[in-house]
């Protein structure tokens, strides 16, 4: 999303995974989504090669490889771009042909050392980041709007209240319903959003305010959540793929973060308040907290977060 800063004249396509196509749609950086229908973990050497081989026609000039694994590297190797640019790792040698060494004490952030790939020369410390944007799609938003029946006249406030990667992410449910609760009884309107899998989590928050709080968990596809999230005016979420999402819809977002860090994975935005409260235990980076008690995530009151909405 921010190379278009750094080679201006340039058109970025983007090798993608299927679910994530319509995503890159919204970005206006980006050219096109080119798909790879390979699964998660699954080495597809086959596809990759065939894949590659289709994209020699667009006669390519550089292929920046985000991913350090080897996988990642065949399809710009067999595309025949001239200047395949990425970090150290895998063995890659040969398939990468302007290798990076990744210098984690300079590049401490994870959108640090994707965008340094994009630069010539080396990566200064500290180096600034361009925040990313997504468009809006006010049309289907108001459809959206119409569709789940959201009032026009009350403010909405968006949750994000999933994380996939652990429940070491996940600021307590009842700590979300408790301020969902705060929230409805001062006339706002409360928008749940996240897959199929949150749903549940939706459920427990909706009880507490039926006709004020709406559980879209399950019933968006990714870019219908960006035009609900660009319609709410503040959002509470975790430190999840949807927290970044927001970030780029230029919504106030009060981002929770507990076993990771904001040091490594922020949240791109001027308009984001952070609460972290750097317990001598975390970051542990651990999907489920190694000692029980969470307390990254416990400790962290409804009050707090008032305070930052």
């Amino acid at each position: 999303m921010t190379l278009k800063s750094v080679y201006p004249e340039s058109e970025i396509d983007v090798l993608a995974p299927t679910w994530s196509l319509p995503l890159l749609e919204r970005m206006p950086e980006v050219n096109q989504g080119i798909e790879v229908p390979v699964g998660h973990g699954k080495f597809g050497f086959i596809k990759r090669l065939k894949i590659g081989l289709g994209l020699r026609k667009n006669n390519y000039t550089r292929a920046i490889i985000l991913p350090r694994s080897f996988k990642s590297a065949l399809i710009p190797f067999f595309s025949g771009v001239p200047v395949r640019t990425g970090y150290r790792g895998e063995m890659r040698y040969g398939l990468i042909n302007d290798i990076r060494k990744l210098d984690k004490t300079i590049l401490k952030q994870t959108v640090q050392r994707y965008v340094a790939l994009g630069l010539q020369g080396e990566a200064k410390k500290d180096m600034q980041v361009p925040y990313p944007r997504l468009i809006i799609d006010s049309e289907n938003q108001q459809k959206l709007i119409e569709k789940f029946k959201i009032s026009s006249t009350h403010p909405v406030v968006c949750f994000s209240p999933g994380a996939e990667y652990g429940p070491a992410k996940q600021w307590p449910i009842e700590k979300f319903a408790k301020l969902s609760e705060l929230l409805t009884k001062n006339n706002y309107q409360v928008c749940v959003i996240g897959s199929q899998k949150e749903h549940p989590l939706g459920e427990e928050i909706k009880k507490i305010q039926p006709d004020k709080i709406f559980n879209l968990c399950g019933e968006t596809s990714l870019v219908e959540a960006i035009d609900i999230i660009a319609y709410s005016k503040n959002v509470v979420t975790n430190d999840s793929g949807l927290m970044h999402v927001a970030c780029a819809t230029g919504r106030k977002i009060v981002a929770i973060y507990g076993s990771s860090t904001p040091s490594y994975t922020p949240p791109l935005s001027k308009r984001a308040s952070i609460i972290y409260h750097s317990l001598n235990c975390s970051p542990c980076f651990k999907r489920v907290c190694p000692f029980g008690h969470t307390d990254c995530l416990e400790n962290i009151s409804v009050e707090e977060v008032v305070k930052s909405l």
